[in-house]
């Protein structure tokens, strides 16, 4: 997968069904992320239409990355590795797992599921999402490059609280985009993302931004607009930092 330019990040979009994964085809979209939005924070599409979907993107032939989600997963090391072994062996080649860490003690929480992990890290791109809702502990993003990930992501569990900056200011995600790029993981910034987020979050320089809700008619759960899409495209083609 190609990286955006340095200078900006790159737009990940998320989409619902094989007819919006066209529309963020065409428009250009860094990475089209396939997510179930009407199945919570990482809803996880069935297996018929997670594969039709690779089938689609390599028939493409485009530089486009493509990931998928894996559902919301308590943080339990069996449940999360076979849905993580279930997502990848559909040839998806980034796969998002979510990890609802407890506010204290995430480490030792942390530890026998990254090691259940290891060996499908080894196999495919894995990118680990926290929620920065629940209070992430940055000290564990060195222990997600160990395990062999690939990449690590912010995001937003409970979409009716804010977006992401309702949780944490641009100190804190500065940090965050700092440790995740000096342990060497590929960084993403999402969660209820708006058009007027773009500017100071594009100045923290993650590889990434990723959104949902700002790309659809009326919220996350409605279809994707290619007008709005195109515009939050334009707004991050503009964002050229130094």
């Amino acid at each position: 997968m190609t990286l955006p330019p340095a200078a900006r990040p790159g737009l990940l979009a998320s989409v619902a069904d094989l007819a919006e994964m066209d529309v963020a085809l065409g428009a250009g979209a860094d990475i089209i992320d396939l997510k179930n939005p009407a199945e919570g924070a990482l809803g996880a599409w069935a297996d018929a239409p997670l594969r039709a979907a690779v089938a689609r993107w390599r028939a493409a032939g485009c530089p486009s990355g493509l990931s998928a989600t894996v559902g919301d997963q308590p943080l339990e090391a069996a449940t999360i590795r076979a849905a993580a072994r279930r997502t990848a062996s559909t040839g998806v080649p980034l796969v998002k797992i979510g990890f609802p860490l407890p506010a204290k003690g995430a480490a030792a929480a942390l530890a026998p599921v990254l090691d259940a992990l290891r060996p499908l890290a080894r196999e495919t791109r894995l990118i680990a999402v926290l929620f920065a809702d629940q209070h992430p502990d940055l000290a564990t993003l060195p222990l997600f490059a160990e395990a062999g990930f690939h990449g690590v992501m912010l995001d937003t569990a409970d979409k009716a609280a804010g977006g992401l900056l309702a949780h944490l200011g641009v100190d804190r995600l500065a940090g965050f985009v700092g440790k995740a790029k000096a342990a060497g993981l590929l960084t993403g910034l999402a969660g209820s993302l708006k058009l007027e987020d773009i500017a100071p979050l594009a100045a923290l320089q993650p590889h990434y931004l990723g959104f949902r809700g700002a790309l659809c008619v009326t919220g996350r759960t409605s279809g994707l607009d290619p007008a709005r899409l195109a515009r939050v495209r334009e707004e991050l083609k503009g964002r050229v930092t130094a």
